[in-house]
């Protein structure tokens, strides 16, 4: 799946966490996510400017899709959707976390389609 057609997916996909994504739909929307958010914050750095109303509508808009499509990548390796809290454990979880979605695909059918 190419860069343009995992953004697309994501979106029309906002807030479904039933079913499966592929890394590249996962990786190439969370590069997607981690430039514009770069952008916006850049825009709005200075003094006196704060976050910034554009950064948090985009944080506002990208969240549920963002854990839709983590927790579909979950899926794909065969795990269930709640591993993504192991995120709130420090450092740890963010480690464990970035292995589960970087691992390969459960060949084949699994629990989750």
């Amino acid at each position: 799946m190419g860069f343009t057609e995992s953004i697309s997916t994501v979106f029309s996909k906002y807030a479904t966490f039933t079913g499966r994504a592929s890394r590249s739909e996962f990786w190439w929307f969370t590069l997607f996510a981690f430039i514009v958010s770069v952008v916006l914050r850049i825009g709005h750095l200075g003094p006196g400017r704060g976050v910034g109303i554009l950064y948090l509508a985009w944080v506002l808009a990208t969240f549920i899709p963002s854990l839709a499509v983590a927790v579909r990548r979950l899926h794909d390796s065969d795990r269930s959707g709640w591993w993504w809290l192991i995120v709130l454990i420090p450092i740890i979880g963010w480690i464990v976390y970035i292995y589960f979605q970087v691992q390969p695909s459960t060949p084949g059918s699994n629990r989750f389609g």
